[in-house]
């Protein structure tokens, strides 16, 4: 996965993350299958809601090429 700084995260838009905020950046394959990887970890604790995390997968599937 390609190092994501912090300068760089602060220029992407808005649209290169699943969630509002700067939440799961999916700005290319490897960060998109950390996203889910993430997201289902914070689901499974408690942290992160079914909803969000469907959305986090929807955004990240988008950029693997998932239907």
């Amino acid at each position: 996965m390609a190092k994501l700084t912090t300068e760089a995260r602060k220029k992407l838009p808005a649209s290169k993350f699943a969630l509002p905020g700067g939440r799961y950046p999916v700005e290319d394959k490897a960060h998109a299958r950390d996203a889910k990887a993430r997201a289902s970890q914070q689901e499974r604790r408690g942290n992160l809601s079914a909803a969000d995390k469907a959305k986090v997968d929807k955004k990240a599937d988008a950029v693997l090429g998932k239907k």
